[in-house]
């Protein structure tokens, strides 16, 4: 997962330049022959579409910024697909996208069939309908968002400064760069200063709080200097240049964590022996095991799995179809989805990496 800021890619007149994303595009561009996906956040958008309209300033009305970004944004996605091989994907989404879980599960799907097509998506925040996401620093919170949202191995923070420093470098020549951050706790947040003063308004604090986040899900961070190209040639071989923010646990401990003590829904699927071994033996869960459906539960809810005889929890996930559908699925073959529902959401009712096996009867 790749972060860029507006800063790296705009000029000094809102004009986007190739001189900062073309060494970001190459480490795309390697990244992808090492047989890793890269979904790239980019910033830009507002800045690209400010070139557009001289008039426009930065202290334009929320109307107009939003103008501005449906302006720059094309301009935005022609820069990189100019400097990408692959086919580059737009991926516009807001933070009710993503809170809404029958949205977050259709992003996520996107994203990941997209990822699987060979393409690269690009990945911002829609501006042009957004109100209070129409801020600075946003983009690293949707990054790290995106992130979990994808499981990805890495959040990498592409900014204009070399990392995080013990105090403010320009206000204290004596600051020294913190290579490596544990955790993210009080004393690390005041090396950003408080919100809203002239430290934190420079954008490291909401940096912070994204690798708070991909932390929390498991990801580390990095954050390095994308106007240096050294920093950025450096990543390929898994090496950096800046901080690095350690996640206290791995990714998928932590969604598992999360997905056997997140509350359930009222909903439980009952499945037969044989997918009940499979669930154990690390396999996600079809149609043709499920035997039948108890209660109700909406696509994206925490349903309990459980073995119809001898009765018992064996498993918790999310489910990818409502009660409703799965009851109508119950015992059927994957290739028969679309014919039963008109619709299909993928092959599988939980998928193996949403889901979690408890301990229960043999």
């Amino acid at each position: 997962m790749l972060k860029v800021g507006s800063s790296l890619l705009a000029d000094l007149s809102g004009e986007l330049t190739e001189r900062n994303a073309r060494p970001l595009a190459q480490f795309i561009a390697a990244s992808r022959s090492a047989g890793r996906a890269v979904v790239l956040v980019s910033s830009g958008a507002v800045a690209a579409g400010r070139a557009r309209v001289p008039a426009a300033t930065s202290r334009a009305s929320l109307v107009l910024r939003q103008a501005l970004a449906a302006l720059g944004q094309t301009r935005m996605i022609a820069l990189w697909q100019g400097l990408i091989e692959a086919p580059v994907a737009q991926v516009l989404l807001t933070h009710d996208d993503l809170r809404n879980r029958r949205r977050y599960l259709n992003a996520r799907n996107t994203l990941l069939e997209l990822l699987h097509q060979g393409c690269v998506p690009i990945v911002n925040e829609n501006d042009t309908v957004a109100v209070e996401e129409l801020k600075l620093g946003d983009n690293d919170n949707l990054a790290a968002t995106v992130a979990a949202l994808i499981d990805a191995d890495l959040l990498l923070i592409a900014s204009d400064v070399d990392g995080l420093f013990s105090e403010h470098p320009l206000r204290n020549p004596a600051a020294r760069p913190v290579e490596s951050v544990a955790a993210i706790t009080p004393a690390v947040l005041a090396m950003a200063g408080e919100p809203g003063s002239v430290h934190g308004t420079g954008g490291m604090r909401t940096k912070l709080e994204a690798a708070q986040k991909a932390a929390s899900a498991g990801i580390a961070t990095i954050l390095f200097n994308g106007a240096d190209p050294t920093c950025t040639c450096l990543l390929p071989a898994g090496k950096y240049r800046g901080t690095c923010f350690d996640a206290p646990q791995t990714r998928l401990a932590a969604r598992k964590y999360w997905l056997g003590h997140a509350s359930a829904a009222s909903g439980s699927i009952r499945v037969d022996a044989g997918a009940a071994q499979a669930l154990r033996g690390g396999k996600s869960l079809l149609p043709g095991g499920i035997v039948g459906v108890d209660g109700e539960f909406a696509r994206g809810d925490i349903v309990e799995i459980v073995l119809a005889e001898p009765h018992g929890i064996i498993a918790r996930g999310l489910a990818q179809y409502n009660a409703g559908e799965v009851r109508r699925l119950a015992g059927h073959h994957t290739r028969e989805i679309e014919t039963i529902l008109g619709f299909s959401y993928g092959d599988t009712v939980v998928r193996r990496d949403d889901l979690v096996t408890l301990e229960g009867p043999a």
